[in-house]
């Protein structure tokens, strides 16, 4: 059986590394969420899709609030992250992405069709695809720092 040892980092890396993996998804999901519920929107104009994309986002903002914390905690405890410039792009593209939603939920409580398109639908896009390619960088960070021991 093999067991999974992470080497070379501080206990403050390991512990939130759990903490933000288990956290990221979620508002990468509310994002682009967001973003198919602004096309249904603007599509059919029913007033319901508009709320449940101001949820989706602020939804994704208190919990990519949350991640980011887990990240930069990370970010400063890992050498193994630091030294990867994907990690680097990793955390720019999320953090990025969450001012861009930020500002996508204050666009978004326009009343009616303005707070949608163009320029809510605009945010979602921009924010979404920032988020998605965070989550691609992330896939790609190299774990250099992991050594896989057997056990007798």
């Amino acid at each position: 059986m093999a067991n999974v040892l992470i080497g070379g980092e501080g206990r403050a890396a390991r512990a939130t590394r759990s903490i933000y993996l288990f956290l990221f998804p979620i508002p990468v999901v509310c994002f682009i969420g967001a973003l198919v519920t602004d096309v249904v929107y603007a599509s059919s104009a029913y007033l319901m899709w508009l709320h449940f994309s101001q949820w989706l986002i602020a939804a994704g903002i208190a919990f990519g609030v949350l991640a980011g914390t887990a990240l930069l905690v990370e970010l400063i405890s890992s050498r193994a992250l630091r030294a990867a410039a994907v990690g680097w792009a990793h955390a720019a593209l999320f953090y990025v992405g969450l001012a861009v939603e930020v500002f996508n939920a204050l666009e978004h409580t326009a009343d009616g069709y303005t707070a949608v398109v163009p320029t809510g639908m605009t945010l979602s896009v921009i924010g979404a695809m920032l988020m998605f390619l965070s989550a691609v960088t992330l896939m790609r960070v190299p774990a250099r720092s992991i050594e896989v021991r057997r056990f007798r």
